[in-house]
C-alpha cells in the first residue's frame, strides 16, 4: 500500500512543490498525499495545475471539479489553456509537449515538479517506444527523477500499478474524472490500454513490473552514457548552446550519434531526434559542401550550420518580404514576429536625419554593394554580414532602415556611408530594443 512515508523519502529535502492535476485517478491519489504530507509540515508549499488543451467539450466541468477538490484541500490551482498544434507531432505527442511547456512556464524556481504517471502508464510508453523502434534512450521510457536546465520532474508513481491506486483511492473514498476518450481505439495508448496489455498480462500477470524493470535498466544504461560523454559534450558546446562538430568528424557512428542526440536533447529539451533524423543532420548538414547555408526541420525546429558549429534554433516566420513604413513624428515602431521595436532614443545608433520629402521604411532583407563606416571599399552585403559574423538565419531579422531606396543602417549592426549624420546637423538617433536579440 502507498504511504506518505514513502512519497516523503522521495521528496527528499525538497519543500516546494507544483502537482499537474487533471482530476483523474494517478494525479488525484497524488495530491491527496501531498495534502496529508502538507498537513504534517509546516514549511512544505503545494500549488496544483490544470491544463487545459481544448480538446474536450467537458473539460471546462473538469476545471470546476479540480477548483472544488483544491477549494476543499485548501491547495492553489492555476489553470493554463493551451492550444494543440496536431501538425507538429500528432495529436498525443502535441498535446504531451506543449502541456509540459505549459507545466514548466507556471513552475516557480523554488519548485519541483510532480505527476502522477504509474507503472502501467510507463508499460504502454515502452511498448510504444518499441513500436516506433526507438533504441535505449526510448525503451527507458520515464525516468522517476530528471532534472534539465535548473528544472526538477518526478513521478513517484511510477512502481505502483492502476490497481494499487484505484484501491488507495477508494480506501480514502476520493472521486475522480473518468475520461471517456480513454476508451477510443483511435489513439495508440488507448489501444494498448484496454487491448494489448490486458492480453498480456492474462498470460504474464506481472508483466507491467518487469517492462518496468527493462526501462530501469536501460536508463541506467543511458544515465551512464552521460557520465561518460558529458565532458566531450561540454566541451563541444558554447554559451550560445551551438555545437562544435568539428571533432565529430573523426569519431564512430555510435559516438557522435550520442553526443548528437544529448546536444538536441538536454541542451534543448527537443524530441530525441530518430536514427534516420541523426543520419539526415550529418548528411545533410554536416558533410553538405564548404559553401552551402543547409537548413535541416525537426518538427517547428531546424538544424542548421555556421562556420564550424551546429545550431539548433526555432523555426521562423520569413520577412523578406516585409516592409514597414515609419512616419514623423517616428512613435515606436513595432516589429512582426515578436522582434521588438524601433524606437528615437539618445542611446542608439546616430544616423543622418532624414529630409522632409523622403519617406523612411523597414526592411529585412536587401542585397546590393554598400560601403559601410569603419571599411576601405565597398562589398556586397552578405560579405559584410560574414565579416560580422552572423549567422544567415539571423540576417533577414535585423531591421535595415531605408531613405526611400537607399540604404542607411543595419539597426544594431553597422551605418553604411550614406547614413552617416552630417558634420553641421543634429543626429537621428535611433534604438532598437528586442526579448529575441541574443536568441539563436
Amino acid at each position: 500500500m502507498f504511504s506518505i512515508i514513502n512519497l516523503e523519502k522521495f521528496l527528499l529535502n525538497q519543500r516546494s512543490v507544483l502537482i499537474a492535476y487533471s482530476g483523474g485517478l494517478d494525479s488525484s491519489v497524488l495530491l491527496h498525499q501531498l495534502v496529508q504530507l502538507r498537513d504534517r509540515s509546516s514549511d512544505f508549499n503545494l500549488r496544483a495545475a490544470y491544463i487545459d488543451h481544448g480538446l474536450h467539450d467537458s473539460s471546462k466541468l473538469w476545471i470546476v471539479h479540480c477548483q472544488n477538490q483544491c477549494n476543499i484541500w485548501k491547495v492553489p490551482l492555476v489553470v493554463q489553456s493551451i492550444q494543440v498544434n496536431i501538425k507538429k507531432y500528432g495529436l498525443e505527442s502535441s498535446a504531451r509537449q506543449e502541456r509540459y511547456n505549459a507545466l514548466y512556464r507556471i513552475l516557480l524556481s523554488e519548485e519541483v515538479l510532480l505527476t502522477g504517471h504509474h507503472q502501467d502508464d510507463q508499460c504502454e510508453t515502452v511498448l510504444l517506444a518499441l513500436k516506433r523502434g526507438s533504441g535505449p534512450a526510448g525503451i527507458a521510457a520515464m525516468s522517476p527523477q530528471r532534472s534539465q536546465r535548473g528544472r526538477h520532474h518526478f513521478r513517484p508513481l511510477l512502481t505502483y500499478t492502476r490497481k494499487a491506486l484505484e484501491e488507495l483511492a477508494n480506501h480514502h473514498g476520493l472521486i475522480w474524472i473518468e475520461d471517456e476518450s480513454n476508451h477510443n481505439m483511435r489513439y495508440d495508448r488507448n489501444f494498448l490500454r484496454l487491448q494489448v496489455v490486458p492480453l498480456l498480462k492474462k498470460r504474464w500477470p506481472y508483466f507491467s513490473k518487469t517492462v518496468s524493470r527493462s526501462a530501469r535498466l536501460c536508463g541506467e544504461q543511458e544515465r551512464l552514457l552521460d557520465e561518460f560523454l558529458s565532458e566531450t559534450l561540454n566541451s563541444l558546446i558554447d554559451s550560445s548552446n551551438s555545437l562544435n562538430y568539428i571533432p565529430l568528424l573523426t569519431m564512430s557512428y555510435a559516438r557522435r550519434s550520442a553526443l548528437l542526440r544529448r546536444w538536441i536533447s538536454y541542451q534543448y529539451n527537443g524530441e530525441l531526434p530518430s536514427c534516420d533524423g541523426l543520419q539526415r543532420i550529418w548528411t545533410e548538414v554536416i558533410m553538405s559542401r564548404p559553401d552551402a547555408n543547409p537548413c535541416l526541420k525537426i518538427g517547428l525546429r531546424e538544424v542548421r550550420r555556421f562556420r564550424s558549429r551546429l545550431y539548433y534554433i526555432e523555426s521562423r516566420t520569413s520577412l523578406i518580404d516585409v516592409k514597414l513604413l515609419w512616419e514623423r513624428p517616428w512613435k515606436p515602431l513595432l516589429l512582426p514576429d515578436g522582434l521588438g521595436q524601433l524606437t528615437q532614443s539618445s542611446n542608439g545608433i546616430a544616423l543622418r536625419y532624414p529630409v522632409t520629402n523622403i519617406s523612411v521604411n523597414i526592411r529585412f532583407y536587401s542585397c546590393g554593394i554598400y560601403k559601410i563606416l569603419g571599411r576601405s571599399r565597398s562589398r556586397s552585403l552578405k560579405k559584410i554580414w560574414q565579416e560580422y559574423k552572423i549567422p544567415p538565419w539571423k540576417r533577414t531579422r535585423i531591421p535595415l532602415i531605408f531613405y526611400g531606396e537607399v540604404f542607411i543602417a543595419a539597426v544594431g549592426v553597422f551605418i553604411t556611408l550614406d547614413g552617416l549624420p552630417k558634420i553641421d546637423q543634429k543626429p537621428w538617433c535611433v534604438s532598437w530594443s528586442s526579448l529575441l536579440l541574443n536568441k539563436n
